[in-house]
């Protein structure tokens, strides 16, 4: 099942002499999907971050073992919110090569992630997918889409994704506030994956050149104090939160990259 609803508005969003957060990610995963402006901000924060390309690649493989180690605790139900461009290796293949009737969700506020989802979402016979034209900041439009009920099952757990998305929901925006509205929404025993960057392992140096390129305030890093702070009375998973780079990473190419170089944390939490 693929959802081919959309916004009416969404091609009047589409703007491509303006950075998007999905297009920039797909530049630094090597994809090819991003325009000349997504180009020169990515470039301009690689100048002030030279490792964003790897933080890039290790937050996708972070996605991975997580969805895979939650298809492998019986989870078949996943809300990705933030989902960004496909590229391989999607929450739904993940977990339907474990889970084949896993059901997936996906959401973006982005008319090129939208089009390309319609175009490459394809579900195994035994499960579903839908996609929500819909933006992190409205999380009640999301919790009542009528597609969002008709794919999950709100009676059994769901796996809620918030990869790569929190750091653009500035705190006047009520991160704790959309976290703990979904959060309240998910029946007990559902999970949630979150990934965040943060600057704690930057020079003052970096941050400084950081900040230039992030004018318009919409990019806010936090440090994993403030993450694990926004994720209260949650069951964090072992090993809890920690860089995407050392989640779970024992099968992961070796050695590692160092915390300092992938400046992103993760944490896959249980809702008790």
């Amino acid at each position: 099942m693929s959802s081919e609803k959309t916004d009416p508005s969404a091609a009047g969003r589409f703007d491509t002499t303006v950075a998007h957060p999905a297009r920039r990610y797909n530049y630094w995963l090597g994809g090819k999907d991003h325009f000349a402006a997504d180009r020169a901000s990515g470039d301009a924060i690689e100048a002030a971050m030279p490792s964003i390309r790897l933080m890039a690649v290790e937050n996708r493989m972070f996605l991975g073992r997580a969805v895979d180690y939650l298809a492998r605790q019986g989870i078949s139900q996943f809300l990705d919110i933030g989902t960004g461009i496909p590229a391989p290796g999607n929450t739904h293949e993940v977990a339907q090569a474990i889970q084949p009737a896993t059901r997936t969700v996906y959401v973006d506020n982005d008319p090129i992630v939208l089009t390309h989802s319609r175009a490459l979402l394809t579900s195994g016979p035994q499960g579903a997918i839908a996609y929500l034209d819909a933006d992190l900041r409205e999380p009640d439009a999301i919790l009542a889409h009528p597609d969002l009920h008709a794919t999950l099952d709100f009676s059994r757990p769901v796996a809620l994704l918030l990869v790569a998305v929190l750091h653009f929901i500035r705190e006047d925006e009520d991160p704790q506030g959309i976290i703990d509205k979904f959060v309240g929404a998910l029946p007990s025993g559902s999970y949630v994956v979150v990934s965040h960057s943060t600057w704690e392992y930057q020079s003052p140096e970096a941050i400084e050149q950081l900040t230039a390129n992030n004018r318009d305030g919409r990019f806010v890093p936090r440090t994993g104090k403030r993450l694990g702070e926004l994720l209260h009375g949650l069951e964090f998973v072992e090993p809890g939160l920690v860089s995407v780079s050392e989640w779970r990473a024992e099968g992961a190419p070796q050695p590692r990259p160092s915390i300092e170089d992938v400046s992103c944390n993760g944490v896959v939490a249980r809702i008790p």
